[in-house]
């Protein structure tokens, strides 16, 4: 107890600390109605680009999308000259870890804490949204941090993506989701370790209790962990199952870490709605997971870059280089198959901002076309999600989340990794072509004003 409660007042000290300049801060539209006067509008549904159009946005939704020509401007209207440029919704990671970073040196690893994670969280949502991921799954923090900084970019004190979080993900003991760099002496075991029915439904209901919107689970060993086997299978069927039906009931999902053909199976039939890497996947998976409507998340850019980059203790490098001979394959044959894919990276295994590198490798090694890779980061992404009410789609009545690009991504999807506009929620924090447009974090009391460090952003 008092180590959790240790832990806990760093994070908050963390926030505090990153946040305090900010509060009582708050991003804001810059008018009551921005039209957003674009080349093209990317259709993801059907895949038209409709010419000069523009995006009437009111507050934080899309109100209309209607030919330029038919949407004169008004008093008091901002337009924003997006003309020589293509919008389309802004993207969606359903596998991110932003209070982690791209660092595996088991040193750095045991002396990480949440404190740090919150300070390390703000950076990377700043640089993931403006990467033009607009809305993320954060799918592993310790102490709740993921928790505490989805809250403070709801609240508009910092900038980052819309996002569903999942807190300490649940594991076994010794395995993926556990601490095991520490000698016994230490005692240190993993915040989310619960074996057996009764205390895997005890922590997924505590998960909840502090905020999680969704639940994470190792259904198998890892790469980037010391001492198991990614193809070994971790939890029982039985314990998924109860996993499942907990957070199901409670109006949760549940996103599985499965690498091994067995966990998959087992998985993917006690109900969760998607399988996260799938490096082993065989052919009894593809079939359950096609049969129960399982998402397929690849993570599959990470293997370029740790090909190129990586630079990981023996006891992780053997383990990724066998993974990496294999996952890219049962890909393939998953998605020829008809699994439902939604994109999902692993930033942290990879510097954050590179995202969209995971759609050159579905459209130019899995063979998708442009259009069904950029669904799977914006329809299908948000269909996981639970939020197609909300994002996915330019679409009167959802969030005002829109990015731009230079050139057609249905030609040449690469594109999509630079992104010099960024919307969220109707507030404009990219926006390269006119910088001066871009809104400003504002003081919410007038003794906060003209206070220029405060105003940096």
């Amino acid at each position: 107890m008092q180590t959790l409660t240790r832990f806990s007042i760093l994070s908050l000290l963390a926030f505090s600390a990153v946040a305090s300049a900010h509060s009582q801060m708050t991003y804001k539209p810059a008018a009551p109605r921005t039209l957003l006067r674009a080349g093209h509008v990317l259709d993801v549904h059907t895949g038209k680009e409709a010419a000069d159009q523009t995006v009437v946005v009111e507050g934080d939704k899309i109100v209309a999308i209607a030919a330029t020509k038919d949407t004169p401007g008004k008093p008091g209207d901002r337009e924003v000259d997006l003309s020589g440029y293509t919008l389309l919704p802004g993207l969606i990671d359903v596998h991110t870890h932003l209070t982690m970073a791209n660092n595996f040196d088991p040193f750095f690893e045991v002396t990480m804490t949440p404190g740090k994670e919150a300070i390390i969280g703000v950076e990377n949502a700043r640089t993931t949204l403006e990467a033009g991921f607009t809305t993320v799954r954060n799918v592993g923090a310790n102490g709740f941090t993921d928790v505490a900084l989805r809250d403070e970019i709801n609240e508009g004190h910092i900038p980052g993506p819309h996002m569903q979080v999942s807190g300490p993900p649940l594991g076994i003991t010794g395995g993926h989701m556990d601490e095991n760099l520490l000698p016994e002496q230490y005692h240190v075991t993993g915040e989310g370790v619960a074996d057996g029915i009764p205390a895997v439904q005890h922590m997924v209901r505590q998960n909840i209790k502090y905020g999680a919107d969704l639940i994470k689970i190792g259904a198998s060993g890892g790469v980037l962990s010391k001492g198991d086997d990614p193809q070994a299978s971790q939890y029982t069927l039985e314990e998924m199952q109860a996993i499942v039906a907990d957070a199901h009931r409670l109006g949760r999902k549940v996103a599985a870490h499965a690498h091994g053909a067995q966990a998959i199976l087992w998985a993917s039939e006690a109900g969760v709605d998607s399988i996260e890497h799938g490096s082993y996947m065989d052919e009894a998976d593809i079939a359950m997971m096609k049969k129960n409507g399982t998402y397929f998340v690849p993570t599959a850019y990470l293997i370029d870059w740790m090909a190129q980059n990586g630079h990981l203790s023996p006891f992780y490098a053997q383990k990724m280089k066998d993974v990496s001979a294999v996952e890219k394959q049962n890909a393939i044959r998953a998605i020829k198959a008809g699994v439902k894919v939604a994109l999902g990276t692993d930033a942290a295994v990879y510097p954050h901002g590179l995202n969209a590198h995971e759609l050159d490798v579905y459209v130019n090694q899995f063979g998708m076309t442009p259009l069904a890779a950029i669904q799977t980061g914006t329809l299908n992404a948000a269909d996981l999600m639970g939020w197609s009410d909300k994002v996915g789609s330019l679409d009167p009545g959802k969030w005002a989340d829109v990015i731009a690009v230079q050139g057609d991504p249905l030609a040449d999807v690469r594109i999509l990794q630079h992104v010099p506009f960024v919307m969220k929620s109707g507030v404009i924090y990219k926006n390269e072509a006119q910088p001066n447009s871009v809104d400003k974090l504002v003081a919410a009391t007038p003794a906060l004003n003209g206070n220029n460090a405060m105003n940096s952003y």
